[in-house]
């Protein structure tokens, strides 16, 4: 029992002593110029975290929030040998509430916390989308497609092309229906294809089908907030705001309208990207 004692006693001594010299070490820490620079500037850094929002049966996506890591961001202006903003180390706060919490509720647009808009192309079974995409392509855009799944099959290299080039593709149906097994067996050929999760799913009102099927398998349902009917330019132009998710379907209109549309939006101070940006709470 004395020796058990002792070898305990020692224990306790090389807590203390490792508690003790942190305790001194924190303290010398905090005197340093660097460190108080790093204290004086911590909350002018500090976002607070966004809340996803719930309205009836949608959900507007939440936001990320930061705060300094104060140690490593010490650390690496310590190397530096002096402060510097530019170094500044963060830490990502979660939102309580999630986009990824609620897979049973419309997306209708992000959450305006920014300038961003995406741009939604509904892709028949036998659209020409070249044409968009090199206008695109000369605007240097990226955009999200929902496609219909045997089109998908038919242009699997199209596909791996413009996933290269930064634009997403969804599977809008499959040969116009929702039957459970081509949808799958459609999304799982585009995954192979992407080597990618497909996240959204496209409905143009409340079609409980496209909710449910989606929601069992851990996709978003998206309801554009601008579904475009006709005239895109006239239309955008009306009803465009911080967030919008702007759906139009391929065809001749649109080929003579997208490059004035994304001149319009650029102009207008609004960025364009892919859905899966547009809606990320990061």
């Amino acid at each position: 029992m004395k020796k058990i004692g002792q070898i305990l006693g020692v224990l306790a001594l090389v807590l203390f002593s490792f508690y003790y010299t942190e305790k001194v070490v924190s303290i010398f820490r905090e005197k340093d110029p660097i460190m108080k620079a790093i204290r004086e500037k911590e909350s002018e850094y500090q976002q607070e975290a966004v809340d996803a929002k719930l309205i009836k049966n949608h959900v507007i996506p939440g936001a990320r929030g930061k705060k300094v890591d104060v140690l490593e961001s010490y650390k690496k202006m310590k190397n530096y040998g002096k402060y510097k903003e530019s170094l500044f180390v963060f830490q990502e706060i979660e939102p309580t509430v999630s986009l990824d919490d609620y897979y049973d509720r419309y997306i209708e647009s992000g959450n305006g916390l920014n300038s961003g808009v995406a741009l939604v192309f509904r892709v028949e079974r036998f659209s020409n989308i070249n044409p968009i995409l090199s206008i695109l392509e000369a605007r240097g855009e990226k955009a999200t497609f929902f496609a219909d799944g045997l089109w998908i099959e038919n242009n699997q290299q199209l596909v791996q092309t413009m996933t290269t080039f930064g634009h997403e593709v969804e599977v809008l149906y499959y040969n116009g229906s929702y039957d459970e097994n081509y949808f799958k067996s459609a999304i799982a050929i585009l995954e192979s294809i992407t080597a990618k999760k497909k996240n959204y799913c496209y409905a143009e009102y409340d079609q409980k089908e496209v909710l449910d099927l989606c929601g069992k398998m851990g996709i978003h349902t998206v309801i554009p907030t601008l579904q475009v009917k006709a005239k895109p330019y006239i239309e955008i132009k009306k009803k465009v705001s911080a967030g919008s998710i702007i759906s139009m379907k391929v065809d001749a209109i649109l080929e003579e309208e997208l490059d004035m549309v994304i001149r319009y939006l650029n102009q207008k101070g609004f960025y364009l990207t892919n859905l899966d940006d547009l809606l990320s709470e990061k």
